[in-house]
């Protein structure tokens, strides 16, 4: 048995081994706390002054500056300009309706404006810039930054935004802009990368296709805010860079031009260079101002647009299809005479219809042309002569030649959106398409440019250069590179001497000597014998030229202008006997009933270099009112046309 004193003894000892046992773990607690203490301050210092930075110091960055669009001369068709806005971003701010409140009555918004800044804010992530506007008055500017002191979490920005100077003048070509959508974030890596809040990128158009040349890079700029978020110092701008400017083949005065002639009307108007493949203008009628599209267009001005009965929204000049009508058929006999078919000899009687397997064939003219040869025939655009014409090339042949000129293809090969290719028919197509045989009387209006065949206005400007410069391939184009001697390697280039010598051959025109340097693969000749295209090419000077001619109404007298075209009527219905009967006038016929009116030529008639194809949906004869504007707008082409030689020659001596 234990004593008391032994008791106590016990007791003591346990007591102090948990004193002992206490007393360590409060040094080892005191020591974990000093080994934090230290990390904090030695080995983590670098990071927690990171985090403090963070919260200290802001980035914002700064919209791209987009770059511009320039005709041939260097004039600005799509430009910039400077714009004040006001961006603000929700996580800074303390009490964001209080703000809200204030910028309200600041700004004097309305209640719809400022509906919708706070229905967009709340679809919006906390740390995304919300834009309260996109276009503030230089007043309002003012007022914002006077006020600025009031209003944490507001930042007044310096920006620029898209500016079409001419309005629609352009549109069709170069599109339009508009913010940013979560697909073109998808599709494109360049919007991607470089997308803040409001970035207006490309929708269509030339806007579109050069997206990632014309998008530049973000600007960013770096400033210290205090404990409240409050603007106390700008530490540094990184600038971003501009996108790339981008001059195009297109000459300002004579798209104007071109656009005024058109006005009232829906159609088209193509001008292009016979030997570079330049696209001088191309005019579609109507259209629309691209500056309405930039801050989102109103609903009153989108439901105008859309409902325009004229379609201001399709690109009529490359989307648009239509029968080329009386315009093929310096096709029809250019294909006929390489084929052996018919001699410029040949003389078919015009009775002014033609009848054949018990149809009935009708020429433009009621009571015929007479005795007609081909010259003839071209000049008066002898329907039943073509007729027969085609009735003995055939389909096939004229599928063939046609589609060496250019039609059934696409010109500028998706530059500008989904280019239409149309369609040059054929038997294969046929049978493949409709499963069904070909008949006759479908190749003898095909020869006159009805029926299955379509085309659209700039493949007709495209026939007609490959003509005009004697039957030579050439790649069109609307945009100029810096690099000028890569530009003017043009496709048309003609072969060496040993081609060139060949009987077969014309002498080359001297605007194309200079070109020799170009590859004989990239070098195609589009006929066989060149005889039969000089002899198409007289046809269509005399339709112009001589009395009698179609288009002699809008002749040019003076040789500096003198040009030659073909005219053409589009059929938009069958006529019937009855109107034959009435012998009804285009006036007299519902629009949407009327004929399409065009025409294709060629300038200067003696020494070639521009072609032009023009359209007038519904507006009835070619002769009447296609082919006097041709008569307007070589004067100016012809007139400009040194002055753009003076430009090509001095970018060709500086890049080489």
């Amino acid at each position: 048995m234990f004593s008391s004193g032994d008791t106590f003894v016990r007791k003591l000892s346990t007591m102090n081994r948990r004193v002992f046992i206490m007393s360590l773990a409060k040094v080892a607690v005191f020591t974990g706390i000093l080994a934090r203490l230290f990390s904090l301050q030695i080995n983590e210092n670098k990071k927690y002054l990171t985090l403090s930075d963070k919260n200290r110091l802001r980035e914002w960055r700064l919209p791209p500056i987009r770059g511009q669009f320039l005709d041939y001369f260097g004039n600005i068709i799509a430009g910039n300009l400077k714009v004040y806005q006001l961006h603000v971003v929700p996580e800074d701010v303390d009490n964001f309706k209080a703000l809200m409140n204030r910028l309200k009555e600041i700004l004097k918004l309305s209640d719809k404006q400022y509906s919708k800044i706070i229905k967009k804010k709340n679809i919006q992530k906390p740390w995304e810039t919300l834009i309260i506007s996109e276009n503030l008055t230089w007043e309002q500017f003012s007022k914002v930054n006077f006020y600025l002191h009031d209003l944490v979490g507001a930042k007044p920005v310096l920006s620029v935004a898209r500016s079409y100077p001419y309005k629609e003048t352009f549109t069709h070509i170069l599109g339009y802009v508009g913010e940013a959508s979560q697909n073109d974030l998808f599709e494109n890596e360049a919007i991607k990368k470089n997308h803040v809040a409001g970035l207006r990128v490309g929708k269509i158009g030339l806007e579109k296709t050069f997206e990632k040349h014309l998008i530049g890079t973000n600007g960013v700029q770096r400033y210290e805010v205090n404990a409240y978020g409050k603007r106390i110092n700008q530490l540094n701008f990184e600038e971003g860079q501009k996108g790339k400017d981008i001059r195009l083949t297109l000459d300002l005065e004579v798209q104007k031009l071109a656009g005024e002639l058109l006005t009232g009307s829906a159609g088209s108007i193509s001008v292009m260079d016979i030997y570079t493949g330049d696209i001088i203008a191309m005019q579609s009628s109507p259209s629309f101002d691209p500056n309405l599209f930039l801050y989102g267009i109103a609903q009153k001005n989108w439901d105008s647009i859309r409902k325009d009965p004229l379609k201001p929204l399709i690109n009529k000049t490359v989307y648009g299809l239509y029968s080329p009508g009386s315009t093929i058929k310096p096709i029809v006999a250019l294909s006929a005479l390489e084929n052996d078919v018919v001699s410029t000899k040949n003389i078919v009687r015009c009775t002014g219809k033609m009848e054949m397997y018990g149809e009935t064939y009708h020429c433009w003219k009621k009571k015929g042309h007479g005795y007609m040869d081909l010259r003839n025939a071209i000049k008066q655009s002898c329907d039943v002569y073509f007729y027969e014409t085609a009735r003995k090339l055939g389909v096939d042949r004229l599928n063939l030649t046609a589609s060496k000129f250019g039609l059934g293809n696409t010109v500028l090969k998706g530059t500008i959106g989904n280019e239409k290719k149309g369609l040059v028919p054929s038997t294969k197509w046929k049978k493949e398409k409709l499963g069904q045989g070909w008949v006759l009387g479908e190749t003898i209006i095909t020869g006159i440019g009805q029926g299955y065949i379509q085309t659209t206005p700039l493949q007709l400007c495209l026939m007609t250069a490959q003509l005009a410069n004697g039957g030579f391939k050439i790649y069109p184009r609307i945009t100029v590179e810096k690099n000028q001697d890569s530009l003017e390697k043009i496709k048309y280039k003609m072969k060496q001497s040993s081609i060139i010598a060949k009987e077969n051959i014309n002498p080359i025109r001297k605007e194309v000597k200079q070109f020799f340097h170009i590859k004989d693969k990239e070098y195609q000749i589009l006929f066989r014998n060149p005889e039969n295209i000089k002899f198409v090419l007289e046809a269509m000077w005399s339709s112009t030229n001589e009395v009698m001619g179609t288009s002699f109404g809008s002749r040019i007298e003076d040789k500096k202008y003198q040009f030659a075209g073909k005219t053409g009527t589009s059929q938009v219905r069958k006529i019937s006997e009855r109107h034959r009967k009435l012998e009804l006038k285009a006036k007299d016929v519902p629009y949407e009933e009327r004929d399409h009116a065009l025409y294709v030529a060629f300038g200067p008639y003696e020494n070639p270099r521009y072609a032009l194809s023009i359209l007038v949906e519904h507006g009835g004869s070619g002769s009447s009112t296609a082919a006097p504007m041709a008569k307007k707008l070589f004067k100016l082409i012809i007139d400009r046309h040194e002055l753009r030689e003076k430009v090509r020659n001095k970018n060709f001596s500086m890049a080489t």
